[in-house]
């Protein structure tokens, strides 16, 4: 039985393995990861991160809690302010602390609200229908029954399942909504929730055509766009809030810049019949789903916000050419890749590709994994299951950041079409090309960071003379590694 310190020691090594492997060995294509820049990661380890800061609002004011929060609440709304800003709208929450959280806080905010005007003697109900997309054509699991949405939507008294419809698909593009389909099921079934958003996401969704449909009903349903995976492009690929969205949610660690959170973000004023919906959504934040909101990683989205409204257009515009160029160098690699050619294959971060004529997608996406290429394996549209799956699933956005512009993507598409075709070992290959993509980009320069960086660790340890000995051993490391 190791002792104590061994395996302390052996945590320590394995996680400096791993450390190096992802961080410099590999091409990481996952599209609901990145890496989050040096300052966002200090952030989340400072002294916060073992904080409290419980908050409500009660008689008009808001009310704390706790002692000693006046830093963390000053950061909680400015938080508030520069989403506020990046959105464009006019109220964020920002206490969930992933994006599932924060589906369900709006799923049972939204139920609430629906029993507001219930007389005396009426029993509290839940949704009588909701639409979303369905699991199989990319839909998120958070917006599922299986997912948040569980027990917050009718059962159906024939079929015994929850009263939830998908939005149709094209038959010519599985990966389309077929609007005509669309505006028929809506006039027949008229939703009181609407849900957008997807986890295989390759086009924008049609926010704007289902609003101009359901803008004059009464009661109006309301409109709810997931952003998890896009986030970080909020603006360039879609603007939901201008198309007529009531709703934002999303986790901020997929195209956004991290930490590891959620977020709802409203287009709701004070003059709007939804009015009380915002209400009720601070309530189910707080005390609703929420005590501690794990307040490092507060912190790290405040400074990883910063990051996006001074970086946004510049680094939007990459991830899209980027993701465009790598569909198309896969294609002529001979490479099955899902979408439209005609329109570039996607309009978002991620790039989709069949792969079954060469192999299982799970079994391809290890062997890739072997070669240093992380990815997914995903079910298609078509497929049975997710345990047979046909396609592989990646994203642009890590990579983007740590500098690949859309001639790297053609070499890149080169490896993994040697790995899946031709079953080669381009495992050194692969750790080569990744040297050439080690700084990370739009944010504060490394010479800048750095100095910034020492700062904030030097006021985490209490104890001068432990940072003395930890600096001491920083350099010796620093002089093994070069």
């Amino acid at each position: 039985m190791p002792d104590f310190k061994e395996k302390v020691n052996n945590l320590v090594e394995r996680l400096i393995r791993n450390n190096f492997w992802r961080q410099k060995e590999c091409i990481n294509l996952i599209p609901s990861e990145t890496t989050p820049s040096p300052l966002v990661k200090l952030c989340e380890i400072s002294d916060p991160s073992g904080r409290y800061a419980e908050h409500r609002t009660m008689k008009g004011k808001e009310i704390y809690f706790y002692q000693g929060i006046d830093f963390i609440r000053d950061i909680e709304e400015e938080l508030r302010k520069e989403l506020a800003e990046y959105f464009g709208c006019p109220r964020v929450e920002v206490r969930p602390i992933s994006g599932q959280m924060a589906n369900e806080v709006v799923f049972k905010s939204v139920v609430k609200f629906i029993n507001r005007g219930r007389k005396q003697g009426e029993p509290f109900r839940r949704l009588k229908l909701v639409m979303n997309n369905g699991l199989n054509n990319g839909g998120h699991l958070s917006s599922q029954p299986m997912g948040a949405l569980f027990n917050y939507v009718e059962e159906d008294p024939v079929t015994k399942k929850e009263r939830v419809i998908n939005f149709p698909v094209r038959r010519d593009n599985l990966y389309k909504t077929d609007t005509d389909e669309l505006a028929r099921i809506l006039e027949k079934e008229r939703p009181e929730l609407i849900v957008f958003g997807k986890s295989m996401f390759l086009y924008k969704e049609p926010v704007k055509f289902v609003y101009d449909i359901v803008k004059n009903w009464d009661p109006r349903p309301v409109i709810m766009y997931d952003m998890a995976h896009v986030l970080g492009l909020y603006g360039a690929m879609q603007e939901p809030f201008i198309e007529g969205a009531d709703i934002v949610t999303g986790s901020t660690h997929k195209t956004f810049f991290g930490s590891q959170r959620g977020v709802i973000a409203v287009n709701i004023d004070k003059e709007s019949p939804l009015a009380k919906l915002w209400i009720d959504i601070k309530g189910r934040a707080f005390p609703g789903s929420t005590s501690n909101h794990h307040l490092g990683t507060l912190v790290g989205l405040l400074m990883a916000t910063y990051e996006m409204n001074a970086f946004k257009k510049e680094y939007q515009t990459q991830v899209l050419n980027n993701a465009r160029a790598f569909a198309k160098a896969l294609k002529e690699k001979g490479i099955d890749v899902e979408g439209d050619e005609s329109d570039g294959f996607t309009q978002t971060h991620q790039v989709v590709i069949r792969v079954k004529k060469f192999g299982a997608g799970n079994e391809l996406a290890r062997r890739l994994e072997e070669n240093n290429i992380i990815v997914n394996y995903q079910a298609l549209p078509d497929d049975e299951s997710f345990l047979d799956a046909s396609g592989i699933r990646m994203g642009v956005q890590e990579m983007t950041r740590f500098g690949m512009k859309e001639k790297d993507f053609e070499p890149l598409a080169q490896y993994i079409a040697d790995v899946i075709k031709e079953n080669k070992n381009l495992k050194k290959e692969v750790s080569d090309f990744r040297k050439g993509f080690l700084n990370m980009q739009y944010c504060i320069p490394l010479d800048e960071a750095a100095s910034l960086c020492a700062r904030i660790l030097s006021s985490i340890f209490p104890e001068p003379d432990f940072f003395k000995q930890f600096v001491q051993n920083l350099n010796q490391s620093a002089s093994l590694l070069s």
